[in-house]
């Protein structure tokens, strides 16, 4: 939204002037300042798989031009119309102010017209597939942040997700190292950075270029706003210790129900009532463990059943059963708050994946009605005031795999909006000192 659009609506609306001109300066106020945050979705919408040309479930950083999949499922039987909505924002998520001939070629807010009932399965579900470009959105037409947005028939927000479109205008390289601070260099990993510019020429890099580094796709831990620490001609060098390391995390727990009626990996029993239930092997903390190498997807998670040609429509919903023994004290336990999360769930953090204190057992527990498949995930505790620890549970160790994407943004001198010019990949299998 800009002053062009105001002025448009000032001159060929026939609603009351005075009225239309506030409701527009007050919108300029709230996006102009505000950043903008994803929005989970309601308990009967389930299994939002968002990805571009990767396998990768979650969070698509796709190059410009190439198509983007939202898949998600509705366990309510309904058959509902749900509607789709595509917003550009700047680098650090708040809205940019290009109108939207600007960024998008053709239309959104349609309907999402391609979906199939679930086939042969206990909980009935609705699955939906949109795909851009389509034949009503044609093309988005610049690089940048994007958030599509579903709403229902009733125009209200069911939930929002965030992409990434870039343009291969910078090779950048990373190397995932050691933390050169001895007080950490067993818990956590850094990421040196090297940028550089492939055919355009960064204008005061110092001010225009901004670096995140995002591990294992989880936007809630990233390291955002990195400028360069200094220069080698036209490439950029990012060799910090504090400002570009992670805590190094541990490997992710996993389990795969692909069987629904029997026990599968890391599956103690089942158990068949109005639908299934897996009761997974309860975990123990790993925090005080040696590090054990264990193989995982860095957080993702794959739909798949077997004796099923689409598993998109026949793998079947059940119920899992999470269970946690904790040794701490009964003060440290009752400080904070433990919930199960990964890509499955878009790292979130709420009341459908907290646990309860079982004090009969002396555990904790949780349940979540997830898709047939295979799924990695951890145990994050998460104090009063909102502040997250990965490791509480199962530990920081400098050895963990995981993966690191780097995403570098340019505004050039008089541009209006941040271009994503450049991406990079990589892991700590190599860790060096």
């Amino acid at each position: 939204m800009n002053f062009a659009y105001i002025y448009i609506n000032f001159t060929r609306s026939n609603m009351n002037v005075n009225i239309k001109l506030s409701l527009v300066i007050f919108s300029l106020s709230f996006y102009g300042f505000s950043q903008i945050h994803e929005i989970n979705p309601p308990s009967h919408i389930k299994t939002i798989n968002f990805k571009g040309n990767t396998p990768e479930t979650q969070l698509p950083i796709l190059k410009l031009g190439e198509y983007l999949v939202l898949e998600f499922d509705a366990l309510n039987g309904n058959e509902d119309d749900y509607y789709y909505k595509i917003e550009h924002y700047n680098y650090d998520w708040t809205p940019s102010v290009l109108v939207k001939s600007e960024f998008l070629e053709g239309f959104d807010n349609q309907r999402i017209r391609n979906y199939e009932n679930s086939y042969n399965t206990y909980q009935i579900y609705s699955h939906y597939k949109l795909t851009i470009p389509n034949q009503q959105t044609r093309r988005l037409k610049v690089s940048g942040n994007y958030m599509i947005f579903i709403y229902n028939s009733y125009d209200e927000l069911v939930f929002s997700r965030k992409f990434m479109i870039y343009e291969n205008k910078a090779a950048v390289g990373i190397n995932v190292k050691r933390s050169r601070n001895i007080d950490f260099i067993e818990q956590k990993q850094r990421v040196d950075i090297s940028i550089t510019p492939n055919g355009i020429a960064f204008n005061n890099p110092m001010e225009t270029v901004k670096a995140h580094i995002i591990q294992n796709n989880n936007l809630n831990t990233a390291i955002t706003n990195l400028k360069p620490l200094y220069t080698l001609g036209k490439q950029l060098i990012y060799k910090y210790d504090h400002e570009t390391s992670f805590w190094a995390g541990n490997e992710y727990l996993y389990f795969e129900n692909k069987d629904i009626r029997a026990a599968n990996n890391n599956i103690q029993f089942i158990d068949l009532q109005d639908l299934y239930h897996n009761f997974l092997f309860t975990n123990i903390e790993r925090f005080n463990k040696p590090y054990t190498y264990n193989p995982d997807i860095n957080g993702n998670y794959l739909i798949t059943c077997v004796d099923a040609e689409d598993p998109s429509i026949e793998a079947d919903y059940a119920w899992i059963h999470f269970s946690l023994a904790r040794q701490n004290s009964e003060s440290e336990l009752n400080a904070k708050n433990i919930y199960v999360y990964g890509n499955f769930n878009n790292y979130s953090l709420d009341e459908l994946n907290k646990m309860y204190f079982d004090e009969s057992e002396g555990i904790y527990r949780c349940k979540m009605l997830l898709k047939q498949g295979f799924y990695n995930y951890k145990y994050v505790t998460v104090d009063n005031s909102g502040n997250i620890d990965e490791g509480a549970i199962g530990g920081n160790f400098y050895q963990t795999e995981n993966n690191y994407k780097v995403i570098v943004y340019y505004r050039d001198l008089g541009a209006r909006y941040d271009k994503i010019v450049g991406i990079g990949e990589g892991t700590s299998v190599n860790i060096s000192n």
